[in-house]
């Protein structure tokens, strides 16, 4: 069965959401991008929560996007496609570590397909291997 692992979270304000997460529900800290009110990513040890910087005055602060740890994610795209949903999952950027590719469901919900999964990822470790 494939797991949901990921949900991220828009805010104009990174570190007060990050910190009432991490204050609140104990959440640790898994990465942080640099620069003040970068994305900072939390976790529990299995379920990764993004907070995302909101820099679009035309969307609103809340819920992005979740995501799912899937063992294949051609066949996940596949089963997709043949539901007939309008928008069938696309590529990430490559400099997108968490999530290999992004879709949504048939209201319009982004979710993000990755088949290394969301907690295992070193960003650093990454760039230095480009």
């Amino acid at each position: 069965m494939d797991k949901i692992r990921h949900l991220a979270i828009k805010t104009e304000d990174t570190e007060k959401l990050a910190s009432f997460y991490v204050e609140v529900f104990g959440l640790k800290e898994l990465y942080r991008n640099r620069g003040e009110g970068g994305a900072i990513m939390l976790t529990d040890g299995y379920f990764n929560l993004a907070i995302l910087p909101n820099h679009d005055q035309n969307s609103r602060n809340g819920l992005y996007h979740f995501g799912f740890q899937v063992a294949d994610a051609e066949k996940t795209i596949q089963k997709i496609t043949k539901l007939g949903v309008s928008k069938v999952p696309k590529s990430r950027p490559q400099d997108r570590e968490y999530a290999e590719t992004r879709g949504s469901d048939p209201d319009g919900n982004y979710f993000d397909i990755s088949e290394h999964g969301f907690l295992e990822v070193n960003p650093a470790a990454a760039k230095r291997n480009d």
